[in-house]
């Protein structure tokens, strides 16, 4: 048996806040820096981010995604065998955010948290697929929430601290669901790959045993053109090398799932991967970088927009910080 993708559903946040209501933010708060005008989307070009609202938490926006999920599949949290919360944001560092998920939703099977910064959830879907091949599963619910508007840094001392704080601007908030079932046909190859001796590229160090209370060390702090030359090192190996194995090109491809950071990057990755345009959905500008939730949101645009059937073959490309690169294939 294959674990297959029979779902998928994601949850924004109504509060969308612009580039430019950010970059006032930043000037309103910081004593003498003030970020010139349009920087976020020039460089980014994204247009605008989701914000949770404040007593939402990981937890309230994966619930809301998965619950969205499940009631189009007709099913109730009993019927799951499984949850996993793939998710670099957590409602607390104890217990696993998978179980505070579970007991909102209702669901009282077996659950865990996968964390990987924005691999997180395609993290999870791997798993799912092998327990699910191995008989230990045959309905698994992978679910994610991202709240990273609780960790960035508005007061800015100058330029320097505004440009390791950056990343943080172009985060968004969001949930996403995808339910995996066992089936004749489904997830196909897995490829992953790290270089681990970038993990210091991006960090959000607090609450772990580095840095366990210091509030200074509570915001994204990150360098993009440090992360972006670290995946362009790591070169287009890995995903040649599946397309290779399988004996198959993009085109075979109704939609392929791309971890999207920034619109500039996202296109030198889609024309050095040799990409077709029309197999992207492109969710960046309107809704930022949303972490691990990214490549569900898009799978779940294109279920909804009929890009791709049942029957279609889909990609997942992740790119996470720590270093990490992640390719999943299957069939719908």
């Amino acid at each position: 048996m294959h674990g297959k993708i029979t779902g998928a559903a994601a949850y924004l946040p109504p509060l969308r806040v612009p580039s430019a209501d950010v970059e006032a933010r930043i000037a309103r708060s910081s004593e003498g820096f003030t970020p010139y005008a349009g920087i976020v989307e020039r460089l980014t070009g994204i247009r605008n981010r989701h914000v949770a609202a404040p007593g939402q938490q990981a937890s309230d926006l994966a619930v809301a995604a998965a619950g969205k999920l499940l009631a189009n599949r007709g099913i109730g949290p009993a019927d799951l065998d499984l949850l996993i919360f793939g998710s670099a944001s957590q409602d607390m560092i104890e217990p696993a955010t998978a179980h505070i998920v579970a007991a909102k939703l209702g669901a009282t099977c077996p659950v865990f948290d996968v964390k990987n910064a924005c691999n997180s959830l395609l993290n999870g879907l791997h798993l799912a697929d092998a327990l699910i091949r191995t008989g230990q599963a045959r309905r698994v619910l992978v679910c994610s929430g991202e709240v990273p508007s609780r960790a960035v840094r508005w007061r800015v001392r100058d330029r320097d601290q505004f440009a390791d704080a950056f990343a943080g601007y172009t985060l968004s908030d969001g949930g996403a669901a995808v339910l995996v079932e066992a089936a004749a046909t489904g997830f196909f190859h897995w490829s992953f790959a790290a270089d681990s001796t970038a993990w210091e590229i991006g960090t959000l160090p607090a609450g772990g045993t580095m840095h366990p209370r210091d509030p200074e060390y509570s915001y994204f702090s990150g360098d993009g053109r440090k992360l972006r030359d670290v995946f362009l090192r790591m070169g287009p190996g890995l995903f040649q090398s599946a397309l290779a194995e399988t004996g198959l090109s993009w085109t075979d491809f109704a939609f392929v799932g791309v971890h999207q950071v920034a619109v500039p990057y996202l296109e030198v990755l889609r024309r050095g991967l040799g990409i077709p345009a029309d197999r992207l959905v492109v969710t960046l500008p309107e809704h930022g970088n949303l972490a691990s939730v990214t490549l569900a949101l898009q799978l779940a645009y294109a279920l909804e927009e009929g890009r791709c059937r049942p029957g279609d073959k889909i990609a997942l490309i992740g790119l996470a910080g720590g270093v990490s690169l992640g390719l999943g294939l299957a069939e719908l």
